[in-house]
């Protein structure tokens, strides 16, 4: 068993481990209704303290007593009726497709949906020769040491057939140093040799112009998106973190 998995199955022994305190002996775990009171109470314990923080939805995580929150711009978290606790991190289901975390099934057929709505011209699509077998959307950062890591690999992605398509997530945030050198890109004469220039660390000439930028930094936000390569598959999975063209082709082309 490697590393990873343990992780997984200590993380699915905590969990399991307060799901017995939660439901009572042999009850199913099944999809309950949030009631208006814990979805109020909630709302309101948080923002009794974070202000700043907004929700965007409350729904049943499929333990009782426990609630699915999602905020805008943030985390994922997992809530008591009363808003008093929380917690911060993955849960994980176990069911006939094995070991699934929680908000990533949620969360999946959202991506799958947000991804059709965005353009290609909005954009940076690195295209194999001939007709593409499978496509990757990346969430990127110019200055992100492995999106350079990734970029260093697109041409073998592309001898695969698998096309790479970009999109702006300038980690600091908007109206930073990166950002202007994404809007810089996205606003060339030819953005592929700017983001070529730019993933290796070269410069290139400072423009600016209408740019989808800040939409899809939101965009990523939205999807889940916490760090970047963030890339996401054409069924809306997410695979955060570099991987290796060869990691990648069994992903996508299988």
């Amino acid at each position: 068993m490697n590393n990873y998995m343990r992780v997984i199955l200590r993380r699915v022994l905590v969990i399991l481990a307060f799901s017995a305190v939660l439901l009572p002996s042999g009850q199913a775990m099944a999809s309950l209704v949030v009631d208006k009171a814990a979805d109020t109470a909630i709302r309101a314990a948080f923002k009794a303290t974070r202000p700043d923080i907004v929700i965007t939805q409350v729904e049943p995580s499929g333990v009782a007593g426990l609630y699915l929150v999602t905020m805008q711009n943030g985390p994922t978290v997992y809530a008591s009726a009363d808003g008093r606790y929380f917690i911060a991190g993955d849960m994980f289901e176990i069911s006939a497709a094995g070991i699934e975390s929680v908000a990533e099934k949620k969360l999946k057929p959202v991506r799958k949906e947000l991804l059709t709505d965005i353009k290609r011209e909005d954009m940076i699509i690195f295209s194999p020769k001939g007709k593409a077998k499978g496509a990757i959307y990346v969430f990127t950062d110019v200055d992100c040491g492995y999106c350079r890591k990734l970029h260093e690999e697109v041409p073998q992605l592309n001898a695969m057939g698998i096309e790479v398509r970009y999109l702006a997530y300038p980690r600091a945030g908007l109206g930073t140093p990166t950002y202007d050198k994404m809007v810089s890109a996205w606003c060339a004469d030819d953005p592929i040799a700017a983001m070529n220039s730019l993933k290796s660390g070269s410069t290139v000439e400072p423009k600016k112009c209408a740019n989808p930028i800040a939409a899809e930094y939101q965009l990523g936000a939205q999807m889940g998106v916490t760090g970047t390569p963030a890339i996401v598959l054409e069924d809306g999975s997410m695979i955060p973190g570099y991987k290796t063209a060869a990691q990648l082709g069994v992903m996508v082309l299988n």
